[in-house]
């Protein structure tokens, strides 16, 4: 099973996680889908949506009362896997890879 890339931390000591890829496939056209929304925690400041939010109100979006802003995955899945393995293939992926578990939540679809 492939490595996932290195990680460092702010001491220098370097840790190795691995993650199953048999579920990936090359052919994303026939392939099941799982769709992954990350987005900050509700108690995190999200200056990045503050600055979206006033630049819509300047355009006359007035009604507009809040944005927070998030990050958005595709990943393709191979054709015999399972919508259940799928989900437990990209909640992994979700939690090791695509979040940052402290600040961020994530919300995992799969898609037929």
């Amino acid at each position: 099973m492939p490595a996932c890339p290195t990680r460092s931390g702010n001491d220098g000591v370097k840790a190795q996680r691995r993650l199953s890829t048999e579920w990936v496939t090359s052919d994303p056209e026939t392939a099941m889908k799982a769709k992954v929304y990350v987005t900050l925690k509700p108690s995190v400041l999200d200056p990045q949506g503050k600055a979206i939010k006033h630049s819509v109100q300047l355009l006359g979006f007035e009604s507009v009362s809040d944005i927070r802003q998030g990050k958005y995955f595709e990943v393709a899945m191979n054709n015999g896997v399972t919508k259940e393995k799928a989900r437990d293939a990209a909640t992994q992926l979700a939690r090791e890879v695509l979040s940052n578990p402290i600040i961020e939540d994530f919300r995992v679809e799969i898609e037929e």
